[in-house]
């Protein structure tokens, strides 16, 4: 039978991930020296694709890979069709709103204007409110808009706060915590059903592991 597929988002989740493969007991020899190889096999049972996150959903919900790893804020921003079945515990950040320090953003009638990477996400937050806002769309530096005056406030991953705050920004609300999750194809679990609940519980176990020995 051919390996189960997993797409990881590259960078921190994926070395996350492989750190959490080889403690369940796979080999992640190809993954750790890669080259600029992008499909890799960890074991005989898996196979490794290394893609940009919005893309993980993609091949995750295109079912050319069966399941992938990949943050919550991608999800909330581009997902639709795929079982979210762990919450993996690391990369954890928050979505939050933040706008220049000392500013009242919640006083006044007028409509806001929020800068972010994220319009779906910021969107659904303040239509939660019954806000009305102008959403602009940035790529690069969110914190940026506001200290232009492009915007009033932004909506952006914090990890930290550090970046908003050497940049004049507070947080002004948090909108909801995030952290790499596993998601799966539906065709999948219904086709490969034993092999994914298998897999997902040696993930959620030794996941579980890994979030008792932070504590």
């Amino acid at each position: 039978m051919k390996p189960l597929r997993i797409a990881l988002t590259k960078g921190r989740l994926e070395k996350d991930t492989v750190a959490l493969f080889e403690k369940i007991g796979y080999d992640c020899e190809a993954v750790r020296n890669k080259g600029r190889r992008l499909i890799l096999p960890v074991g005989d049972s898996l196979e490794v694709v290394l893609a940009k996150a919005a893309d993980v959903i993609t091949y995750v919900e295109h079912g050319v890979c069966d399941m992938g790893v990949v943050g919550k804020d991608v999800i909330m921003e581009h997902g639709s069709s795929f079982y979210e079945v762990l919450d993996l515990g690391f990369g954890r950040c928050r979505f939050a709103l933040a706008a220049p320090k000392g500013a009242d953003f919640w006083s006044g009638y007028s409509a806001r204007t929020i800068a972010t990477k994220y319009p779906a996400t910021a969107r659904a937050f303040f239509e939660s409110r019954g806000m009305d806002v102008r959403i602009i769309k940035i790529e690069g530096s969110v914190e940026l808009a506001p200290l232009l005056g492009l915007s009033d406030a932004i909506v952006d991953i914090v990890e930290t706060g550090t970046t908003l705050k050497e940049n004049g920004l507070e947080v002004v609300e948090t909108i909801c915590p995030i952290s790499a999750r596993l998601i799966v194809n539906i065709a999948s679990l219904k086709l490969r059903k034993q092999e994914i609940e298998s897999l997902v519980g040696k993930m959620e176990s030794a996941a579980k592991t890994g979030k008792e020995e932070t504590l």
